[in-house]
């Protein structure tokens, strides 16, 4: 077996729980997905996403998307593009 080491880390509760849920539907242990991201940034040299703080239009925008505000709804592409006009 190989060697292991282990990693500590706190987190709210309700962010870890957010978390497991999303894991879980993607068949992935809280485990693996840190093994996960590990390997990437050991791959990479660098993190492997893009982060960016929104600015304050984009971050309502969010909340209230969040919230089920202001969502439009479409059954195909052809009704999206529809909206736009």
């Amino acid at each position: 077996m190989a060697q292991t080491t282990v990693i500590h880390a706190r987190i709210d509760p309700e962010t870890k729980a957010a978390t497991e849920r999303v894991l879980g539907a993607l068949g992935l242990t809280p485990t693996e997905a840190i093994r996960l991201l590990y390997k990437q940034i050991a791959l990479r040299g660098e993190f492997p996403l893009e982060l960016k703080v929104p600015n304050e239009l984009t971050a309502e925008t969010l909340r209230q998307a969040d919230r089920g505000e202001n969502v439009e709804s479409v059954a195909s592409v052809d009704e999206l593009r529809a909206s736009w006009k």
